[in-house]
């Protein structure tokens, strides 16, 4: 079951063909996802999760709070950062080289 709702809007309006097995990128069939170079995205965690950074760099804005105010960050592959239930997150990959990271359950 999935731990994060995607909120942006361009990617609800995708339409995305069957692809098989071998289409697949081998970092997705793995359990991580992939982001693009120049691609943003935002995610809202349904249950405390864990953002994890397996390749590339990405920059990620999360959302501000009367607690903890906005503070933007730059996670580097094997970093990680903790998301609360509720909170949501504005990522995107740092360079021109993408990113691959995972999202499970904290």
């Amino acid at each position: 079951m999935s731990t994060a709702v995607c909120t942006t809007e361009s990617l609800a309006s995708l339409s995305i063909p069957a692809r098989t097995a071998a289409a697949v990128p081998p970092a997705v069939r793995r359990g991580a996802w992939q982001i693009a170079p120049g691609e943003a995205m935002s995610l809202k965690a349904r249950t405390a999760s864990v953002l994890r950074v397996k390749q590339g760099r990405v920059w990620i804005t999360p959302d501000a709070t009367l607690a903890n105010p906005s503070e933007d960050l730059v996670l580097a592959p094997g970093e990680s950062m903790t998301v609360a239930a509720g909170q949501r997150i504005v990522m995107e990959a740092w360079d021109g080289y993408g990113a691959t990271y995972s999202w499970d359950q904290a």
